[in-house]
């Protein structure tokens, strides 16, 4: 959804931020575990009903998590594991803020909002899935309208507006999932027509 020109801003500023980080010999994988530990404090804020500084911190945490790929950049340490691990990590920090919010509605009986969060944690973790199949199928699969940085800033806004909060998330659950077809659409537009015996359970 963003524009190549607005996302190549964020990757250059991000490179100026990590570059005291590069002189210091710091690995791209620690930014990525900090990444994650920092998720968790958003986690264990929403859980304490704090929406207003969760959103702020899912916002810093956002930026957060563009300066291991930065810093890879700068440094030029880019590993298949590396990117396995932001992969993965990226995955743990979604649910993680999903669980966080989901107690806090739980804790209060909003059975819809929780209901709606796990829709919504499907259908991102679906938009992942989709691209991670179809690049190990040697496919490329980046289309749709919410990627994850589009994710956290919609979020983030429910969480600074919680008025807005039950309509944010009926949206989520309905833009993350019109991705996710829209991918599996995309893939089979790429691929021609599936061939029996193409396709593998799980």
């Amino acid at each position: 959804m963003f524009t190549s020109r607005i996302q190549a801003w964020g990757r250059h500023a991000a490179e100026i931020i990590v570059r005291p980080l590069a002189a210091w010999h710091i690995s791209p994988n620690v930014l990525t575990v900090l990444g994650l530990l920092l998720n968790g404090v958003v986690a264990a804020v929403l859980a304490t009903g704090s929406l207003l500084i969760a959103g702020l911190l899912l916002l810093f945490a956002g930026g957060f998590d563009m300066l291991d790929g930065a810093l890879a950049r700068v440094t030029k340490q880019f590993s298949t594991f590396g990117a396995f691990l932001d992969s993965v990590l990226d995955r743990y920090s979604e649910a993680v803020v999903g669980i966080g919010l989901a107690y806090y509605e739980t804790v209060h009986h909003r059975v819809l909002l929780v209901m709606l969060i796990y829709g919504y944690l499907v259908g991102s973790f679906m938009i992942s899935y989709a691209r991670a199949r179809a690049e190990g199928l040697g496919l490329e699969c980046k289309v749709g309208l919410l990627p994850r940085p589009e994710r956290i800033i919609i979020l983030a806004v429910g969480l600074l507006f919680n008025a807005i909060l039950l309509p944010v998330l009926v949206a989520l659950v309905v833009l993350t999932n019109l991705t996710a077809i829209h991918r599996v659409v995309h893939i089979w537009r790429l691929s021609g027509q599936a061939r029996p015996g193409d396709s593998e359970a799980g």
